[in-house]
């Protein structure tokens, strides 16, 4: 004890114990600034916060910050334990007992006050934390900046020789503005469907017009040719407000019929046989099926208008697009009186669900969240029809990415309904 209190053992143990807590400064500067909001550092940045300005600074060169801090933090440490090491030779000399003491005092004062305590404090509060240590932290990362380059220039290398590239990243933007809503929307902090209509804008920009258009199958047409009273029928029953109207054969679109103008004429006229059908057609407007859906949706508000017919590269009849269906990959189905809830999409007590074929994936992905892919294929049926190869017979099953498709009705080559459900089963291979 009396060696202890010797001038130069004293000014040891206050130098080990300034040690620590610069040793501690740096480990909880490092959690703080790794684990701080890029969001509300960027909202303290508009609001004039200057500190907020240093710290997105900070973070735009992490390999530099994370550099700086594990220079400084390993610097005081080792330099803590050499001290320590003099200081327990100085009071029980130059023994292996000495050194064994040195090392565990020193390690659980580094565990408990450098390390685990400043980091638990720093991960409850990253925000203002950071926001405190923003000034020290960026003039320290400065002044060791040139050994912190000789190190990272070194380390690159060292993993260049591995073929790792440390520049590149899997993640984009998007991805992590998906992985922060999933899991909110886990803990309960985000609704499912807030969840599908962040994705979707997110998503909307991969679109093109035939991933999200009315195919021809599913399409309501009217022919010129056809008596005036039956027109009449057909455009009422159908339950839309525009329909394409083609002459003598069903590629050959001939103009658009709003019902308004119909109504409009039938008020007017008194009687459906004198109504011109031919005077009331609109221009019909044809986009390919590859435009993306981001430039259609323009399209429509600079044209002022609300439905397109889709052709393919040859001038072929495709489908319709409209712009109720570029809003819906925002924000979900939009239903009217005329419209059926989860249309084709039946669920089931036993889990899965009843799918009619021509459902879209990522309609069906929505509505059961699920995660089916729609990179080869729009619709279930084409997803089943892709990964077998093979147009199914009713009866036949299939396992792949996780889900089971049982096929249940066919009418020609077109499959009508399935049943699809989760599996563990594995995948089954293309040509099986």
């Amino acid at each position: 004890m009396t060696a202890l209190l010797e001038p130069q053992n004293l000014i040891l143990v206050g130098i080990i114990l300034m040690l620590l807590i610069f040793s501690g400064f740096f480990s909880s500067s490092e959690t703080a600034l790794t684990a701080a909001s890029r969001v509300r550092m960027h909202a303290a940045e508009k609001d004039g916060d200057r500190r907020a300005t240093i710290v997105a600074r900070l973070m735009n060169v992490r390999e530099r910050l994370l550099g700086g801090i594990l220079l400084g933090n390993n610097l005081v440490n080792i330099l803590a334990s050499v001290l320590t090491t003099v200081l327990f030779t100085n009071l029980f000399g130059d023994s292996a007992l000495a050194l064994a003491a040195a090392t565990g005092v020193m390690t659980a004062l580094i565990l408990i006050f450098a390390e685990v305590l400043p980091k638990t404090y720093a991960i409850s509060q990253p925000d203002k934390l950071a926001l405190i240590v923003a000034r020290p932290i960026s003039l320290i990362v400065t002044v060791l900046s040139p050994i912190v380059s000789m190190v990272q220039w070194i380390v690159n290398g060292v993993l260049h020789v591995f073929g790792i590239d440390t520049n590149a990243s899997a993640w984009t933007a998007a991805d992590e503005i998906k992985g922060a809503v999933d899991l909110h929307l886990q803990e309960g902090g985000v609704a499912k469907r807030a969840r599908d209509q962040i994705y979707g804008v997110l998503e909307i920009g991969e679109l093109a017009i035939e991933d999200v258009m009315i195919h021809r199958s599913n399409l309501s047409m009217v022919a010129l040719e056809s008596p005036p009273e039956d027109l009449f029928k057909e455009v009422l029953a159908s339950g839309h407000s525009r329909l394409p109207v083609y002459s003598n054969d069903s590629d050959n679109v001939v103009g658009v019929i709003h019902v308004k103008d119909l109504l409009a004429a039938l008020t007017k006229a008194g009687d459906a046989a004198s109504v011109d059908v031919k005077k009331l057609l609109r221009q019909p407007w044809f986009v390919p099926e590859t435009t993306s859906v981001v430039k259609q949706l323009r399209a429509f508000q600079s044209k002022r208008e609300h439905f397109a017919l889709v052709v393919d590269e040859y001038g072929a009849l495709m489908g319709v697009i409209t712009l109720e269906d570029i809003l819906e990959e925002i924000v979900g189905d939009i239903q009217d009186e005329y419209d059926e809830e989860l249309a084709g999409v039946k669920r089931m007590k036993e889990g899965g669900a009843v799918v009619r074929g021509d459902v879209a994936i990522r309609d069906l992905n929505r509505a059961m969240d699920w995660k089916l892919p729609d990179d080869e294929a729009v619709t279930i049926a084409g997803l089943v029809i892709h990964e077998s190869q093979t147009i199914p017979t009713p009866g036949q099953t299939f396992a792949y990415h996780g889900y089971r498709f049982e096929i249940l009705t066919r009418e020609r080559n077109q499959i009508q309904s399935l049943r699809v459900r989760k599996t563990f089963e594995p995948d089954q291979r293309k040509n099986a």
